[in-house]
């Protein structure tokens, strides 16, 4: 069991601003991040209403006159264009919500990122892989993953299929389902990664089964269930969340962000923590380092924001957890 949920500072870093002559619908900023990835200094984030990837420096300078020197920029995962209109845009995105960094597999020794879509409709069921080189730049390799015979068994397990995270952790791909006030319950899924790995890169004709399904109910925010939004691991088999508490019955409409919090898995899948962040920023990514050594020690967790309004741009955000609080007791 988690302990009493406690209230965690958020410092804001910047906005997620962007040329927009790069951007496709002329946004000076991206509007819907969600899911995030740091390789070394650099920072690659998806959002769901897209169909690129962002890259941002992490410690890129703060906006001065003329142009921004903190603006990211854009690396097109699939072809075509997106509408302007919102409800539009909305029915026919691929509804990209995941990213995960990935360790060497078969035509991408140096690893990849990998670009999912979140399932929730038909059209949401296409995945990108990303090679990496050795400085962890996309190499120009990419390769498109059809999801659909992935979801297909998850489907049956539940109705409103919504995967919004993933991240590889002691031998294993861990997928995150994010429940909703239909279906409180969020999942952990997992995949042997030495299994799947072959079917992402095109080698196996079938992904293997998942497995394990850990069920996660996280508690509410004044009668809204928390929901899983984003994973990334941690140290010695532990993982940590983002989680949003989202006034909506279904895993298509938006509603309005009551709560947030990150969370702390211990290695043998036990909820260990969970903090509820200050002023309840609607975060969708999330990426941990440890800064210091010993007792004095300090998990740095950088998230990102979907404000679910394309005028708004995503905020990158940092708080941090002690050490203490996330390696297991000798």
């Amino acid at each position: 069991m988690a302990n009493t949920p406690t209230s965690l500072p958020v410092t804001f870093i910047r906005n997620l601003s962007l040329d927009p002559a790069q951007h496709p619908r002329g946004q000076a900023h991206l509007s819907a991040a969600s899911g995030l990835v740091r390789v070394r200094q650099r920072l690659y984030v998806v959002a769901d209403d897209e169909l690129h990837l962002g890259v941002f420096e992490e410690h890129a300078a703060s906006g001065t006159a003329g142009a921004d020197p903190a603006a990211g920029t854009l690396v097109r995962l699939l072809d075509g264009e997106l509408p302007r209109d919102k409800g539009k845009r909305k029915k026919a995105k691929p509804d990209l919500e995941t990213l995960a960094q990935l360790p060497p597999l078969p035509g991408c020794p140096a690893g990849a990122l990998l670009a999912l879509g979140s399932g929730s409709k038909p059209q949401r069921e296409t995945g990108v892989l990303v090679g990496l080189d050795v400085q962890g730049v996309p190499n120009g390799r990419m390769a498109s993953v059809d999801l659909e015979p992935l979801y297909a068994p998850l489907r049956k397990r539940f109705d409103d299929l919504n995967i919004e995270g993933a991240f590889v952790l002691s031998g294993d791909l861990l997928l995150l389902h994010r429940g909703n006030k239909g279906d409180a319950s969020s999942a952990c899924i997992r995949y042997d990664w030495n299994l799947i790995a072959p079917w992402l890169a095109g080698l196996q004709p079938k992904p293997p089964g998942a497995k394990s399904v850990q069920l996660m109910v996280l508690g509410d925010v004044d009668g809204v269930p928390l929901s899983l939004t984003d994973g990334t691991a941690l140290q010695g088999g532990a993982w940590a969340f983002s989680a949003v508490a989202e006034n909506t019955d279904d895993s298509y409409l938006d509603g309005a962000c009551v709560g947030s919090a990150i969370g702390i898995v211990a290695p043998d899948g036990q909820l260990r923590h969970l903090h509820r962040l200050a002023g309840a920023p609607k975060v969708e990514g999330i990426a941990a380092q440890l800064v210091g050594t010993g007792l004095g020690s300090d998990w740095v967790f950088t998230l990102v924001t979907d404000p679910d309004d394309p005028h708004i741009p995503a905020q990158l955000l940092q708080t941090h957890v002690p050490g203490r609080l996330v390696t297991p007791a000798a």
